[in-house]
């Protein structure tokens, strides 16, 4: 077996450098997780220093190498510090996924009557700093001819699920600049592809779910469960390993089916 066949049929990301921005808690903790098991050096980008360094504990505990870095992706400095120190400590940057999201402390209410400063706040965390955060890592990534970055956007835009504008117009955009990313990167060797979680429960309290209207999602799904965070960390890994190699430029439903088609 040649070895970049090896590399797709027992694909590897160990000592990858792989950046997981809010993984301080709920998705993104269960991915910093599962991306140190596979042997990569996970980098806990998260606002939250006391949710980040729990993380890191546990991660630490098992025996996964990890580094947090106390981030706020909507501020450019706050990034640019965070890249230094990555740099500093690993000397690249292999995977970015951005997965720090204003969303559970939303209120659902009509878009006319969503406060400007609300909605401002959403597109600056949930657009302006996957944008921030991919140009950070651009430099890192072009040096080494490889990288992947994997922007995680929601099932809910399949649905135009309504009382919720402005988390829906940045997750849809999200789907369109992986796109365009992808066009742009490619001749560099670097993938851009966006994950679409269907309505994933976690730690994270959802006041604006019932546990009636939890009924009605899971109904709708082919799989008939609630959907987990491990029920992502596959595609994840995939799409941030050798195996992906020729994958880019995709929205990938993770929903149990409900955009089934």
């Amino acid at each position: 077996m040649t070895a970049d066949l090896q590399k797709i049929v027992f694909p590897s990301l160990k000592d990858r450098v792989v950046i997981i921005t809010g993984a301080g808690q709920g998705i993104g903790r269960v991915f910093a997780k599962a991306f140190a098991l596979a042997g990569a050096r996970v980098v806990i980008a998260e606002r939250n220093e006391a949710g980040a360094a729990a993380v890191a504990g546990e991660i630490m505990t098992a025996g996964g190498q990890t580094l947090a870095v106390t981030t706020d992706v909507a501020d450019p400095a706050s990034i640019a510090e965070m890249i230094e120190v990555v740099e500093d400590n690993y000397g690249r940057i292999d995977v970015l996924i951005n997965n720090a999201g204003v969303f559970s402390t939303l209120q659902m209410r009509p878009f006319d009557q969503i406060p400007l400063a609300e909605w401002e706040q959403v597109l600056r965390v949930n657009l302006t700093g996957p944008f921030l955060c991919a140009r950070a890592v651009l430099p890192a990534m072009r040096r080494a001819k490889w990288g992947r970055i994997i922007n995680i956007a929601s099932g809910a835009v399949r649905l135009g699920r309504p009382n919720y504008l402005h988390y829906i117009a940045t997750k849809s955009a999200l789907m369109g600049m992986s796109l365009s990313m992808a066009r742009e990167l490619g001749p560099d060797n670097i993938t851009v592809n966006a994950i679409l979680p269907g309505a994933t429960f976690t730690e994270i309290e959802r006041k604006t779910v019932t546990p009636q209207q939890k009924e009605r999602i899971i109904a709708m799904q082919c799989v008939p469960r609630a959907e987990t965070p491990e029920d992502l960390v596959g595609t994840a890994l995939f799409l941030a390993s050798e195996a992906s190699n020729f994958v880019t430029g995709q929205s990938i439903n993770l929903d149990g089916g409900v955009t089934a088609s």
